[in-house]
């Protein structure tokens, strides 16, 4: 798949999550919407450093908080552990550590899976998952070199005795 192709299903993706955010009560503030595309995502500049920014933020009776929307065809099936998992690019995760300390702001980490195959992985589950970032960063399951410039970081699901929730089927968020 080429870049803009992953690029648009990562955006129809986070139109999804939006609105099923705002059919749950949130304001929901897209971070970026740009004329001139340098292929980057959203971006919070501080005194001296760009980090990689959340894709919206979600506003709901004076609270705030950051929403980083994924997609992904399928989860992964960890060999190893027994169990379905995934996961975000490390450098990325890094930055979302340090924008929720400087904005002070929770990030909520959401993955919306279609239930496809990955590699050689059986039929994953689908579904809307997530959880806050705080509490991801706490319950990590493993980290792996093998993909991505940085690396990666990967989360099982809570049935798995990971910390991903299942918080909206696909048909729930309207979308099979």
């Amino acid at each position: 798949m080429s870049f803009q192709q992953n690029l648009q299903m990562g955006k129809t993706a986070e139109s999804d999550i939006a609105r099923w955010l705002i059919k749950r009560g949130q304001s929901v503030l897209p971070v970026y919407e740009k004329i001139i595309d340098e292929g980057k995502g959203p971006q919070l500049f501080t005194g001296g450093e760009g980090l990689i920014a959340p894709d919206m933020l979600a506003i709901c009776k004076g609270k705030v908080l950051w929403i980083e929307a994924k997609h992904k065809t399928g989860f992964a099936f960890y060999r190893k552990g027994n169990k379905f998992v995934t996961g975000i690019d490390l450098r990325h995760y890094l930055d979302y550590l340090r924008v929720a300390a400087i904005t002070e702001l929770p990030i909520y980490l959401l993955f919306l899976h279609d239930g496809g195959v990955v590699k050689d992985s059986p039929p994953g589950p689908s579904g809307l998952y997530g959880n806050y970032l705080s509490v991801l960063s706490q319950r990590e399951d493993h980290r792996s070199g093998k993909w991505g410039k940085s690396g990666m970081v990967y989360w099982a699901r809570d049935i798995d005795g990971g910390p991903l929730r299942l918080l909206a089927t696909l048909e729930e968020m309207n979308i099979k």
